[in-house]
């Protein structure tokens, strides 16, 4: 049955009315929801609010390296660390390296490293433990969290703007059909809904496309991300120390680099990054990260210890350029479904915080007016006034000049974030400018270098399936797939026969693989869904677009822990 005919046969659906509702329980989502209760108590207004978090708890989902720039945090909440926000570990050192197979060199002395990677003032955490945070204090001002809940679908009024969203179906099989344990999804509607789902949101994208957000604005820009938590003998342990990296083992003009940062309690976070606007496709960002961990100058702060977390997600980074318009009839973007973050400092929370007050502000605003279902235009108003606005322009060209190379992007970024701010000159007069796509950058596989990675060793390396393990990935395997193909035809007869199957490459979770058709007569591409960590790599990276990732039943994917 279509969902059409599901809700023609079994609805109408049961709905709740909110002055506000948010999709998704990150550090965008609760900072919006926190802020509009605020507001309300200082005016002695009463405003409902609800968020609906796609993961089992807020921060199941949540994964990032994470240095947090407490800038605002202390805006939302100004005595968190009273309230015991779990912002421990102070940043005690910074080192930058530009790694090389043999070897490595510091930027020293300190005055040289650019001033997007200072990390003075920040702090080390687990972000999924500061979004949990925010959950307990949303929740304390009268916030109702839904965790566990998708938001499957936008509704729209009769004149086009969004008045809501409604929850995906429970109890729906692999074929399609309601069994014993169905649940027709709820109704929830809003004088205004707001989107903080991440990046590539899974509503947002379309919200973008039906609106026209991204009208004259530069092509959106993403990377992979894939991390790992270790706990590391007391004598390895450096707590605070922050660790970026450049260089090996990316051997090409591939954008990317690692980051290691020491936790409290004995734990080391380490990943690496890459640019989802690869050329080869023979590439494996996984594969690249365990091939990182090898290097004597990551080695030497896990050797010994014991891998206990592992996960990926994708990260905007195109830039202030790149954002789409925020708002739009009934509603608004923030955080990371917009692409609020900053990818010189790799760092996002920050930006999806403030995103979230200023849009919660905005709404305030709108319904103390008794406005409903329009745009909240002072929210991107408000932002062209932040600080926020200020920092992103100073990094606009980051991403874009490592498009034109290794080399020229190493030497424009130590222009534009070390030597103009010397000199006074807060951000570059100069604006570069792309127009191409993440899934367009692909050569076929018979114009790209083959890269043959080492087996995994079991104790410094792993393989994808024992890394998924431990992310806590779970999907209730009768369902339907949330990862879908508009042609079933296209991933062999032009992903698999022109680019060498990418999917089985990019893909960090082992979703997509290659396997002999059983009808005889090569190969059929086989879709492990019950793998997917939901990081949207594939939805980005694909280079035909056939792969559209939808939402799986709620509470179903990661439930990663410290990370």
């Amino acid at each position: 049955m279509t969902p059409q005919e599901i809700l023609d046969q079994y609805g109408p659906r049961e709905a709740m009315e909110y002055d506000v509702v948010i999709v998704g329980g990150g550090p965008a989502g609760m900072a919006t929801a926190i802020r509009l209760k605020q507001l309300a108590a200082a005016a002695n207004k009463e405003v409902s609010v609800v968020v609906l978090e796609k993961g089992s708890e807020p921060g199941a989902h949540i994964l990032s390296g994470a240095v947090m720039d407490p800038i605002a945090i202390n805006e939302l909440i100004p005595d968190w660390k009273e309230r015991g926000a779990p912002l421990n570990q102070p940043v005690t050192g910074d080192q930058v390296l530009f790694l090389r197979g043999d070897g490595a060199t510091a930027t020293t002395p300190d005055w040289l490293v650019p001033e997007c990677m200072h990390n003075h003032g920040n702090y080390v955490v687990g972000l999924g433990s500061v979004v949990k945070w925010l959950g307990e204090q949303a929740e304390a001002l009268g916030v109702e969290v839904f965790p566990g809940f998708t938001a499957a679908e936008v509704l729209y009024d009769d004149k086009g703007a969004v008045r809501g969203v409604a929850t995906g179906n429970l109890g729906i099989g692999k074929d399609g059909q309601p069994h014993e344990g169905f649940q027709l999804g709820m109704e929830l509607l809003g004088k205004y809904t707001i989107f903080a789902e991440g990046a590539r949101g899974h509503l947002g994208k379309q919200l973008i496309a039906k609106y026209k957000l991204d009208a004259g604005r530069d092509a959106q820009s993403f990377a992979i991300g894939v991390k790992e938590l270790w706990e590391v003998p007391a004598d390895k342990a450096q707590p605070g120390l922050v660790i970026h990296t450049a260089g090996w083992p990316i051997e090409d003009n591939t954008f990317g680099g690692g980051f290691l940062y020491h936790l409290e309690g004995n734990k080391v976070t380490l990943g690496f990054v890459i640019g989802l606007d690869y050329e080869n496709p023979w590439m494996s960002p996984f594969e690249e990260m365990q091939r990182w961990k090898t290097h004597p100058s990551i080695r030497q702060h896990i050797e010994g210890g014991k891998r206990i977390g592992y996960g990926a997600r994708a990260i905007n980074n195109g830039g202030v350029h790149a954002l789409p318009k925020a708002v739009f009839p009934g509603g608004a973007l923030v955080g990371c479904d917009a692409g609020y973050l900053n990818a010189s400092r790799i760092k996002g929370s920050h930006a999806a915080i403030k995103t979230g007050m200023l849009a919660a502000e905005a709404a305030f605003e709108a319904l103390n007016a008794g406005r409903s279902h329009d745009e909240l235009a002072a929210y991107p108003a408000a932002f062209e006034k932040s600080w926020l606005r200020e920092e992103l322009e100073r990094t606009k060209n980051f991403k874009l000049w490592f498009k034109k190379g290794m080399l020229v992007g190493q030497v424009m970024t130590g222009i534009e974030q070390w030597l103009l701010p010397k000199i006074g000159i807060k951000a570059p007069p100069w604006t570069l400018h792309s127009t191409k796509r993440d899934h367009e950058s692909l050569r076929p596989a018979s114009q790209a270098e083959k890269i043959e990675y080492p087996k995994p060793d079991g104790r410094l390396t792993f393989d994808r399936l024992s890394s998924v393990f431990i992310s806590n990935t779970n999907h209730e395997e009768n369902q339907p797939a949330h990862l879908t193909l508009k042609d079933d035809r296209v991933p062999v007869q032009i992903n698999l026969a022109q680019y060498a199957g990418p999917e089985s490459r990019y893909c960090p979770a082992g979703v997509y693989e290659f396997v002999p058709n059983e009808s005889g007569g090569g190969e059929r591409l086989q879709i492990n869904a019950q793998n997917c960590v939901h990081c949207k790599t594939c939805d980005i990276k694909d280079p035909t677009q056939n792969i559209v990732w939808v939402t799986p039943e709620g509470g179903g994917g990661p439930n990663y822990a410290g990370m």
